[in-house]
């Protein structure tokens, strides 16, 4: 009845003891039962155990030897064996190969039974991989380990003896002291390469959030590397690896966010040094995508770890991927017209632009839209993907802003004063400040059927539309200004009875009572005061 109970809770399968000396390989199930059972502890057999081996090749060890490495690299994997789940039945075939197959556990694939005649054993070709597969799991003669400890210290507490707990007391201590080496070597490699590259805000903060859980990290695969050398129960090494495989990809996902949140703030400053405004709302829209992926993609791997089977669920979200896709293409052109405003830049935070009859300042980016602070300072939220593929007008690129107009005056304006007039125009463009000097086109264009009309285009260099609207402001005082000074009369569209002399009153034509060399000096007397006015 002892072995019973212990077969029941070391395979979780009640299975009678073999009285007898002898192996049962009729099935699966017996054969991986009769290696198993004859390598335990309370009846170490191992001649009976290397019957389930069958018949092994003469290069290879012999089959004891073969049958004990099998089951230390199951134990040192923490790979339990549920004899439930192994096949009973003499004539079992495997349904995906055909064959008489089994595979006694699935985080070893390569490693199977057949049938050879009546009897199931390990293949040929599974005895010629145990050596290397135990190699890898105890490399560097790990597995021999426990026997530095005399026989005589090796007393049993809690399922362990005295030789185990030494040697977890010496992984602590070393991981302790390797925390500290790793940890020292990072802060002066990190410190080296980022402060040759002038980046010390970033060495200070890699230093803070990286290097602690990178050390971690490595000292994590140091003991999965060395606990197969404890040879502990498989029912405490199974849990064991499991944390430890569990820890490994949480503390890489723990060092890759922080180093996303490093670099997006370390560009974050690099987008301030910039021109353009449009890298200053990618660069959290960027390191918010990036640290999404990472938690994703390190989720999985934590589940890996543990031992669950992630591809059902990446299967399930692709396909479920493709499905949502099609379901909100207006979602999914957006996301891409994101990327194409972000990648082909059209405009900047703060640009004023014209969509579609839409005029508004560019105030925020997202990825499904653009918001437009308009003139009126309501909001206007534009889908990205229309952006994308419409006409975007973009004032804010604009290095000259352009000013038309006509001036009418009056038929009755001499000619000369037309000339000194235009001439007075041509000189405010030059004088003033903020405009172009080097294009602009001031002529008299055209002979209305109510006035003279003179053509005034000029370029304005402003930064903005205030600006634009101070400079216009002072260009058109000091026309109307210098009209006053020359005695030019503006027309406006309107129909009179023109009489233009009645007796006893005074004619309607001004009396040209002054002259040229009169209006010259008034003329350079007024844009004297305008260069002076404008320097004030």
């Amino acid at each position: 009845m002892l072995k019973a109970l212990i077969s029941f809770l070391l395979f979780g399968l009640a299975m009678p003891p073999l009285l007898a000396q002898t192996a049962d390989l009729s099935t699966p199930r017996k054969s991986v039962y009769n290696h198993l059972w004859y390598l335990q502890k309370e009846q170490y057999l191992p001649q009976l155990a290397a019957k389930s081996m069958g018949k092994v090749p003469i290069a290879l060890p012999k089959a004891e030897r073969l049958a004990i490495q099998l089951k230390q690299v199951y134990d040192g994997m923490g790979l339990y064996i549920d004899l439930d789940q192994v096949p009973d039945r003499v004539d079992f075939t495997d349904s995906a190969t055909r064959q008489h197959k089994v595979v006694p556990h699935a985080g070893l694939p390569q490693v199977f039974l057949v049938k050879v005649g009546h009897e199931w054993v390990y293949a040929p070709e599974c005895l010629v991989l145990i050596p290397s597969l135990h190699e890898k799991v105890y490399p560097w003669g790990l597995h021999g380990a426990m026997n530095l400890v005399p026989a005589a210290w090796r007393m049993d507490f809690w399922g362990l003896h005295t030789g185990q707990y030494l040697g977890l007391l010496f992984i602590v201590l070393a991981s302790l002291l390797i925390h500290r080496l790793l940890l020292a070597l990072l802060r002066r490699v990190i410190i080296i390469i980022l402060k040759r590259i002038e980046k010390t805000y970033v060495a200070s903060n890699v230093l803070r959030t990286v290097a602690k859980p990178l050390s971690w990290l490595i000292i994590t695969q140091f003991i999965i590397l060395v606990v197969p050398a404890l040879m502990l129960p498989i029912g405490m090494s199974k849990w064991v690896l499991l944390v430890l495989k569990s820890l490994a990809p949480l503390f890489a996902t723990v060092v890759f966010y922080n180093l996303v949140a490093v670099m997006a703030e370390f560009f974050k400053q690099r987008a301030k040094r910039t021109e353009g405004t449009l890298d200053d709302q990618l660069v959290p829209l960027v390191s918010k995508v990036a640290r999404l992926v990472v938690i994703l993609v390190g989720a999985g791997y934590i589940l890996w770890g543990m031992g669950v089977d992630v591809r059902p669920y990446v299967l399930g979200i692709s396909f479920g991927g493709i499905a949502l896709a099609l379901a909100a293409q207006d979602t999914v052109k957006n996301l891409f017209g994101s990327a194409v405003i972000f990648l082909d830049r059209p405009f900047q935070i703060g640009d004023w632009i014209n969509y579609n009859g839409v005029d508004g300042t560019v105030e925020e980016v997202g990825l499904r839209s653009t918001r437009l602070r308009t003139f009126y300072h309501s909001v206007v939220a534009i889908p990205n993907g229309k952006l994308a593929d419409t006409h975007v007008d973009n004032y804010g690129l604009r290095v000259y802003r352009r000013f038309k107009t006509n001036l009418s005056i009056t038929y009755d304006t001499p000619t000369e004063r037309i000339e000194l007039f235009v001439d007075g125009l041509r000189q405010l463009v030059l004088s003033h400040p903020h405009t172009r000097k080097d294009y602009y086109e001031v002529h008299l264009n055209d002979l209305g059927p109510a006035s003279i009309d003179v053509l005034f285009y000029i370029f304005f260099v402003s930064a903005n539309w205030t600006d634009e609207l101070k400079a216009r402001h002072e260009i058109l005082m000091g026309i109307l200004n210098l009209a006053r000074a020359l005695g030019v009369r503006f027309a406006f569209p309107t129909q009179t009875l023109h009489i233009e002399e009645m007796p006893g009153q005074a004619p309607l034509t001004p009396a040209n009572d002054r002259n040229i060399d009169e209006l010259k000096h008034a003329r350079e007397a007024f844009i004297a005061m305008w260069k002076s006015k404008l320097a004030n």
